[in-house]
């Protein structure tokens, strides 16, 4: 039976995927303009048992460097900042609905360790960035971390088919990514992310993230832009943290004067995007 129709006919039934977790929409809907929100933040947090270790492991990674061991959640907002606990948190409940035991060969956690080391990738790149054009940090960090769930979608959907394609890629390290994933399943992971993301009513700027960010350039990818390309930027200079796409190319002049960047301090940018990503991997168990 053909992987590519069964895998079409499961995406266009997306009532079999999980509705978007309780936490996750009242995370979304939760304003942190206010002392209410604030605490509603926190609240909701403390009483998910999965997500306050996870936050609270990050708090205490070399990322972020912490002073002092951190063994709270509301600790680990001071350390991170509400915006980007709020971000994790997301990410965190979207990633847990949708993994199913046994794991095939996509493990959620070498996704989880990628995801995390491009959100703190784009991070970096951002800061060199004019004020004016640089993405919010939570924008930053949700976008890095839902970028590829269209891995664990498919995963959730069908094992087989995720299996063969984590299978194809690493036998073809040379072919992008995403042209395997057309040959093999006739769409790709971004299709597949950006599916659930309006059956779940992400931010549009989200969704774009997930469905273009091999693609920059495609003019549908706009509404996301500049996380887009932040997303992809961080991609190429990491190819392979946690789970490899193909994508190490490099990155034009003219690329990163688009995003408002000095092409002097590509190499300056990259060592520190090399830097945290070794950060982030000793977070892995952790996190």
């Amino acid at each position: 039976m053909n992987i590519a129709v069964d895998l079409k006919l499961d995406i266009a039934k997306l009532d079999s995927l999980p509705a978007m977790p309780a936490i996750a929409q009242k995370l979304l809907a939760l304003a942190l303009d206010t002392d209410e929100g604030e605490r509603q933040l926190l609240k909701l947090i403390e009483q998910d048992p999965l997500i306050s270790a996870k936050i609270i492991g990050l708090s205490n990674s070399a990322i972020f460097n912490s002073p002092r061991k951190v063994t709270s959640v509301q600790d680990a907002a001071m350390l991170l900042g509400l915006t980007r606990v709020k971000a994790v948190a997301l990410g965190i409940a979207t990633m847990s609905a949708l993994t199913r035991l046994p794991e095939g060969q996509l493990k959620t956690n070498d996704l989880w360790l990628h995801s995390m080391s491009i959100a703190v990738a784009m991070r970096v790149i951002a800061k060199a960035m004019p004020p004016r054009t640089r993405p919010l940090d939570d924008q930053i960090f949700l976008s890095g971390l839902l970028h590829d769930i269209g891995y664990v979608v498919l995963s959730y959907l069908d094992t087989t088919a995720s299996n063969a394609l984590h299978t194809a890629l690493q036998k073809q390290p040379d072919r992008p990514a995403v042209d395997i994933e057309q040959e093999l399943l006739g769409m790709t992971h971004g299709e597949i992310g950006a599916h659930l993301g309006r059956h779940w009513g992400l931010p549009e700027e989200i969704i774009a993230v997930m469905r273009y960010h091999h693609t920059p350039d495609d003019e549908q990818a706009a509404p996301g832009q500049p996380l887009v390309s932040l997303v992809n930027f961080a991609e190429r200079i990491l190819p392979l943290v946690g789970v490899a796409e193909n994508t190490s190319q490099e990155i034009t002049s003219q690329e990163w004067m688009e995003l408002g960047i000095d092409p002097a301090k590509a190499e300056d940018i990259a060592e520190q995007i090399k830097e945290v990503a070794e950060q982030a991997s000793q977070t892995a168990s952790a996190v």
